[in-house]
């Protein structure tokens, strides 16, 4: 059995999160709040499999609650959800510890898909967020051994100048090997090349394509 703590800006949303996983009977929800605060002090306390934690908080909200899980040093494991969720902010919480990247459009299923995958111990990632990462399958051997090195520094989440620097080059030189990495990938974007690296190390799991 896997134990979730909600934390969410409407209660009514708590409330209906509660009714659709009372069927899915290997989940059970120890604590729901609408508090971040209140949310790590259950976490903290309960050490659930889950927390999950509603965008509306804001980044910085968010991105503190990840910290804070971090340092309590408990198994839990955060998922981020939203009603709308852009590619560079899903990236953001995956590099800062975040396990699982979903909707609240979502259908029911694919919602107890992500909780599931990260209660087993795996990164998720909706794949309405994640489209055009499979043209990248297969292309790191195209790329020189400079290039790879400075794909690996954007896949950490490194800026242009902290790259230059690891590197010991010039932040322009920085720039002309992305614009390389781009062409032969085909990704557009760094936050692109982050969420493909992922999937090619086996960090992210591919969710399910939905066929209704």
């Amino acid at each position: 059995m896997h134990t979730l703590v909600i934390c969410d800006t409407e209660p009514v949303a708590i409330e209906g999160l509660r009714k659709v996983l009372e069927p899915a009977d290997d989940f059970n929800v120890v604590a729901a709040e609408s508090s971040l605060p209140e949310a790590m002090e259950a976490t903290r306390a309960l050490a659930p499999s889950v927390l999950l934690v509603d965008k509306a908080y804001g980044i910085q909200g968010v991105m503190d609650c990840l910290r804070e899980l971090r340092e309590a040093d408990i198994s839990t494991s955060a998922v981020v959800w939203g009603a709308a969720l852009s590619e560079a902010e899903s990236v953001r919480f995956l590099q800062a510890g975040c396990a699982g990247i979903v909707r609240k459009t979502a259908p029911l299923s694919t919602l107890i898909q992500c909780l599931r995958s990260v209660a087993s111990g795996a990164t998720w990632m909706e794949q309405e967020v994640t489209r055009g990462w499979e043209r990248a399958a297969g292309t790191r051997c195209a790329l020189t051994a400079r290039e790879l090195q400075v794909r690996e520094l954007v896949e950490r989440g490194m800026k242009n100048k902290d790259i230059a620097k690891a590197l010991g080059i010039q932040t322009g030189t920085v720039k002309i090997h992305l614009k390389h990495i781009f062409e032969k990938t085909g990704i557009h974007g760094r936050y692109g090349l982050a969420l493909s690296g992922l999937k090619e190390k086996g960090l992210l799991a591919q969710p399910v394509l939905e066929t209704a």
